[in-house]
């Protein structure tokens, strides 16, 4: 059945009530950045707001101290739907990507939807998934089951526009370590086997690389290790890439390349090679559009405008996610246009009227579109067979 426009007008009104409360939870998980698996203060105050709210809260979900999950049923039986909640932030730099908002706009709307006592059936819940910049943690909850029963998932991010035609890059984060041989860099430079020559020819293999590479593609790499003195022959060295792409099947292809300018550096300075993966490799996001569709109608009747062009995000583990269950991940104005992420810019967008104000707005439209995930079983049939006739990928 389609949502009753009166059930939409209660939708809307709750979620203004909440207004106050979701700007509060917003700026003190702002106002104390816990970085990756350290998130215990904005645990403590997420999953308290949520048994204050009569929602049941377990906490420690998949083995990780500061996941959680949150389920309110409305003892009617129906679908269930999932707001997924992010709040860690970044090294140094704090709220850059705006992660408090997701996790205040995530617990929020299902507070919202949990107030009204009439016209919604099935079962709401928050799952609270942490450390997204370090770690997969949303595919170890799926894993660990945290998610069963779950029909779809929504997660709201901010950003520097309002949009869900978002390209989530499939990502792989690897270790190259390239062991030499030490001696002394003035007295017998000959004796040794130089272990940074190989990282910078590494690099510039990989430079090389870049000029072949379809767009939609992204190398990048720091230097971790370069030696330990000056006057000695650097018997260490190491560097870490990211290495992403539109397509996880051509990322696939092109990690091979990397892997082989790798190799490739060993050979020339007679080095020995050590390749390791530093975190779980990530998906691209696989894009429900029904789910999309109608999450940017609800924005659009809202009086905001949605931008239509491709946008690259970056990545994120929402993408193998994704690849599991139906999915909604906009980005909702939370920061002026032109805004990248993860900069002092950005972080300092992050308690702004522009970012209070896409958080409101994007809490409306993600419940709207929950609420017709509840109750309306064709719309949900049409979520689900579009997933499953997704080309999705195995994890």
């Amino acid at each position: 059945m389609p949502v009753p426009v009166s059930l939409k007008e209660e939708i809307k009104n709750q979620i203004e009530k909440t207004k106050q409360r979701a700007i509060e939870i917003s700026d003190y998980i702002f106002n104390n950045p816990e970085t990756g698996g350290k998130e215990f203060a904005a645990l403590a105050l997420l999953t308290e707001e949520l048994k204050s709210n009569g929602f049941k809260v377990t906490t420690g979900q998949g083995g990780l101290q500061t996941a959680f999950s949150a389920v309110y049923d409305f003892h009617i039986e129906g679908p269930e739907v999932a707001f997924i909640a992010e709040y860690d932030a970044l090294p140094a730099i704090g709220h850059a990507c705006h992660h408090h908002i997701i996790a205040s706009s995530a617990v929020n709307s299902a507070i919202a939807l949990s107030r009204i006592k009439k016209g919604l059936k099935g079962k709401i819940s928050v799952v609270g998934t942490p450390a997204e910049e370090i770690m997969d943690a949303k595919t170890l909850l799926y894993k660990k089951g945290v998610f069963k029963g779950v029909d779809a998932a929504i997660m709201l991010h901010g950003g520097s526009k309002n949009i869900t035609n978002l390209i989530v890059l499939a990502i792989e984060g690897l270790d190259f370590h390239f062991k030499g041989r030490a001696a002394h860099a003035a007295a017998a430079p000959h004796e040794g086997v130089n272990a940074l020559d190989a990282v910078i020819l590494f690099f510039n293999a990989v430079n090389a690389l870049r000029q072949q590479l379809p767009d939609g593609t992204r190398i990048h790499g720091i230097i971790t290790k370069g030696g330990d003195a000056v006057n000695i022959i650097p018997e260490n060295a190491a560097a870490s890439f990211y290495i992403r792409s539109k397509s996880r099947a051509y990322l696939d292809e092109l990690v091979i390349k990397v892997r082989n300018c790798a190799k490739g550096a060993a050979i020339q300075t007679g080095t020995k090679l050590k390749i390791s993966r530093f975190e779980a490799s990530g998906k691209n996001l696989l894009i429900n559009h029904n789910l999309c569709t109608e999450f940017e109608k609800n924005l659009e009747n809202l009086g905001a405008s949605m931008d239509r062009e491709p946008f690259i995000f970056g990545s994120s583990d929402i993408g193998n996610l994704s690849n599991l269950m139906p999915v909604l991940h906009p980005v909702v104005q939370t920061a002026p246009a032109g805004t990248v992420l993860h900069t002092e810019k950005s972080r300092d967008c992050g308690k702004s009227q522009i970012a209070y104000n896409g958080m409101i707005l994007g809490m409306k439209a993600c419940a709207l579109t929950a609420a017709k995930i509840l109750l309306d079983k064709d719309f949900l049939e049409k979520i689900k067979k579009e997933f499953e006739e997704s080309d999705k990928i195995s994890i």
